[in-house]
């Protein structure tokens, strides 16, 4: 290896400065992929190979949205799956003479964070307690996981906050260690974490500006709720699935005696009922519509109406609508102007006291015996109360029915009334919907069919986006409300503080205007005690990243960006709540590209993810297979499919990364004095012409591929070449570029040294991106700097050398190479057995491509006597097998010896 001294980082070289003339400084005895991980790893980062050139003007950088992984345990092989795809583009891109901007973040706020601390160190957080100085938790790492959650031991909000930065960092460093290992060139000055001061000033500078300008605003109203993790829930974390329950077939009674049947699974939610709802058009109901029912056991009058939302096939045709059971009872409720009877509270019970709409004696004494029970348990009352009564038709009914669960949870979300901030996301607005939609028309997917998720998501939104959540780590609503002298919030006249201030925590920091000790008294104030969903801060990584607030030179050279890597799945939250932020701050998309990743699946073509406990960690995998191996794996599959966890492509890619040092130690053996001819002109030979002709097809279609963010494509056709070029043209070219044991160079000989220089020097640029180790080990035999900085391979000094010549020349010398091998391994003899004579019959249209490589076709074929070459008749070979190449008659002599080379 060089001496990372003199690796500096020069702009890439054009294809019209490459030297003519290369020194081999050290050829390796033997080569390995064994520790070029850590050798490469220590010289980039000693000599900046990916660092990012502030002095480069906007047309002249590429730069990078990089995903924060989240920080909470360990990275998956999902992750390198999906890392790698993007760090292919950067190389590309550097390599292509662009200063790329590729940052990396943690996001390290948030649930999952909290959750891992809990786990970690046995603790919970109790915002009501005062904060320990010094404070150090009862447990350690895996033996807090048999903590039950009542028994984890409750701490101050700040003292939790202090463990979450504490394993956080702890964490983000395994995590760039890992990146390090599989080789991302990323720049790791720039990186940044979504829970630090960068990150917490930028979202609630956003925040504010959002409130300033009517975008941002607080509501009461009913809300999706978890009632496990205490905290509202945003429609982008929906999601639904099948949970068991029962129908209920429910009598309400009209007023002339007859009974009115509904079905229901939540039979606990009857006290809450305001009304029952059937189709306008549902003939069944006519009758009813603009009545009155009295409901069962709380003898509680609602009124029968009609709404279009009403489902007639379903069940009885006939509902009741609750405040709140699902999400149709809050548009009914909505739309309607239905009073609202809320029964549930925040931990998902039963509210402690009888509501006043409940009257009748009965049903005063049934509530009674609800109050503060589970909806489980509230709904097995409510059943056994309408068996006696005659109120349940049958017996309840099985069934699965589709439930909303937030998605890091684990029990169906209930709606409840509550005070929560929104931001204004095209849900209720029509015009910003409009130019949400047009943002994404403007937006450039890779592949393309993702818009249609975007443009679905956008299309079916029915409300605001929820930004506020009841957690405690992560970054505070920054404001407060003044509390009037009957010691209430005010909420809705908030105090802001200075964005020069920001960031601010309000449950610590005071407002301007007020001392400490106004907190929470008549005429003072209260803090917000809520923080920011962790996507209203993620939403914002174009502008942490690109230090918008605090570096307006940077920003102004990253911003927008070019590229936003991201998972399908998250097109929903990440992509759009970005686009969002981007659209009403600057006017702008955030970015001109997003390339979106598939998912990796298992054994059994599962998603892999941690919630289903069918994950690899990848870092076993790396030290196995090797980074360039894995790294090939992942750059094998196209962007937006979904691919297979398959070793065996690993194992393929480890091949192909020992393949390229071998090739490249032998195309560097015939250095003379150490030095290696890159001239083109020196290029005389058909066959050595025809090599080149094929290799500026590959670069132009990997290229192509490249631009159009298709990088297995491009690995495709490179490889492909790769192998003919090692199985075939090297074979054919040995015995000329040994030059047959003369110790003067030919023209011949010449033309093939060059030749192997030529398409190394190509060859090593092409699989940079993707075998980032293996090919910087092999360039700094023989060249100055990195191939991380060389120029991208164009095609027209190999055309200028290949001349008129077809690489048909190549592809037809290889099949009458592979025919004539064919001939000793039918005659289970070696490949050293001389052919004494052969006669070849060949398709007419690869008779002179043969004949002008035939001199190499006879040494590579160790034919020493004739070789003939005669039209094949028609129909005659298989053009699938060695080209239609058929032998006619063939003698063998005895094996030569084998002798060595000069």
């Amino acid at each position: 290896m060089s001496s990372s001294a003199d690796r500096t980082v020069p702009a890439p070289d054009t294809e019209q400065t490459q030297p003519t003339v290369a020194r081999v400084t050290q050829v390796p005895d033997k080569v390995s992929l064994d520790g070029l991980e850590q050798r490469w790893d220590s010289a980039w980062a000693e000599s900046g190979t990916y660092s990012f050139d502030r002095s480069a003007v906007r047309a002249d950088v590429y730069s990078i949205d990089t995903p924060p992984p989240t920080v909470s345990g360990s990275l998956h092989v999902g992750h390198v799956f999906s890392y790698t795809h993007t760090d292919v583009v950067a190389r590309f891109q550097r390599m292509r003479g662009k200063s790329v901007f590729y940052p990396m973040g943690w996001d390290d706020n948030g649930l999952p964070t909290e959750r891992r601390v809990q786990n970690y160190y046995g603790v919970r957080c109790d915002p009501s307690l005062p904060y320990v100085e010094g404070y150090e938790p009862p447990l350690q790492g895996a033996e807090g996981k048999s903590v039950k959650a009542a028994d984890q031991q409750p701490i101050s909000r700040k003292n939790f906050v202090e463990l979450c930065e504490r394993l956080t960092a702890e964490d983000e460093k395994e995590f760039e260690s890992l990146w390090r290992y599989l080789g991302l060139s990323v720049d790791w000055q720039h990186h940044y974490q979504t829970i630090g001061r960068t990150a917490q000033a930028t979202a609630q500078t956003a925040f504010l500006r959002n409130l300033a300008r009517g975008e941002a605003y607080q509501a009461e109203a009913p809300g999706l709720w978890d009632v496990t993790f205490q905290t509202a829930v945003a429609q982008a974390e929906l999601e639904a699935r099948d949970y068991p329950g029962h129908f209920h077939k429910v009598a309400f009674h009209a007023a002339d005696g007859t009974d009115v049947v509904i079905e229901t699974t939540r039979p606990e939610l009857l006290p809450a009922c305001v009304a029952l709802i059937a189709h306008p058009d549902d003939e069944r109901y006519q009758h009813l519509f603009g009545t009155t029912v009295t409901s069962p056991l709380f003898d509680v009058e609602v009124p029968v109406l009609a709404h279009a939302a009403a489902e007639p096939d379903k069940g009885a045709g006939i509902a009741m609508c609750c405040t709140f059971g699902d999400l149709t009872d809050v548009q009914w409720w909505r739309e309607l102007q239905l009073p609202t009877r809320s029964i549930l509270v925040r931990d998902g019970r039963i509210v402690r006291e009888t509501p006043d709409w409940i009257t009748s004696e009965r049903g005063v004494a049934l509530f009674g015996e609800m109050t503060g029970k589970t909806t489980f348990s509230a709904r097995t009352a409510v059943v056994d109360a309408l068996r006696e009564s005659g109120d349940l038709h049958g017996e309840p009914v099985a069934t699965q029915r589709k439930a909303n669960f937030f998605e890091k949870g684990d029990k169906p979300l209930e709606i409840v009334t509550s005070r929560q901030w929104y931001v204004r996301n095209g849900g209720r607005d029509a015009d910003l919907n409009t130019a949400l939609l047009a943002r994404g028309a403007e937006l450039d997917f890779h592949p393309e069919f993702m818009q249609v998720r975007y443009e679905n998501w956008v299309g079916g939104l029915n409300g605001d986006w929820l930004v506020s959540r009841q957690r405690f780590f992560g970054v505070p609503i920054p404001v407060w409300y003044p509390v009037d002298g009957d010691g209430e919030p005010r909420w809705d006249s908030p105090i802001v503080p200075d964005e020069a201030t920001l960031p601010v925590d309000p449950s610590s920091d005071v407002p301007p205007g007020y001392t400490e000790e106004q907190r929470g008294q008549a005429g003072g104030f209260v803090g917000d005690p809520d923080i920011m969903d962790t996507w209203a801060t993620s939403s914002l990584t174009p502008q942490i990243a690109g230090r918008w607030l605090d570096d307006p030179d940077l920003f102004s050279r990253v911003f927008p960006m070019d590229l936003r890597p991201q998972g399908q799945d998250i097109i929903r939250t990440w992509l759009f709540s970005t686009v969002v932020r981007s659209h009403l701050e600057h006017g702008s998309l955030p970015w001109t590209n997003a390339a979106i990743s598939g998912w990796i699946l298992d054994p059994d073509r599962k998603k892999m993810s941690k919630s289903k406990g069918n994950v690899v960690t990848p870092m076993g995998l790396l030290e196995e297979h090797g980074s360039d191996a894995v790294r090939y794996w992942a750059a094998s599959a196209r962007l937006g499919t979904d691919a297979a966890f398959e070793v065996g492509q690993m194992k393929i890619g480890r091949r192909l990364a020992i393949k390229i040092l071998n090739a490249s130690k032998f195309a560097l053996s015939f250095a003379g004095d150490g030095e290696v001819v890159l001239d083109p002109s020196l290029v005389t030979e058909p066959l050595d012409r025809a090599m080149l002709a094929g290799l500026a097809d590959v670069v132009d279609r990997a290229t192509a591929a490249l631009e159009g963010y298709d990088h297995t494509r491009a690995l495709e056709v490179s490889e492909t070449f790769f192998w003919t070029f090692c199985d075939d043209y090297l074979e054919l070219v040995k015995d000329r570029a040994y030059g047959a044991g003369s110790t003067d160079v030919t023209a011949e000989t010449q033309s093939a040294r060059t030749s192997l220089a030529l398409a190394l020097d190509v060859l090593l640029r092409l699989f940079a991106p993707v075998v980032p180790f293996a090919t910087e080990e092999v360039w700094s035999w023989w060249r100055e700097g990195s191939v991380h900085h060389a120029a991208w391979p164009t095609s027209d000094a190999l055309r200028s050398a290949a001349g008129d010549t077809d690489v048909a020349v190549l592809v037809a010398a290889g099949h009458a190479l592979a025919t004539l091998r064919k001939i000793k391994s039918e005659a289970k003899v070696s490949m050293r057995t001389p052919i004494l004579a052969a006669e070849l019959a060949v398709p007419a249209a690869s008779v002179d491509a043969i004949r002008s490589a035939l001199v190499d076709v006879r040494g590579a074929g160790r034919v020493t006597g004739d070789l003939d070459l005669v039209p094949a008749a028609d129909g005659q070979g298989d053009p699938a097998v060695q080209g239609g190449i058929v032998v006619v008659r063939s003698e063998l002599g005895e094996p030569e010896a084998r002798t060595p080379r000069a």
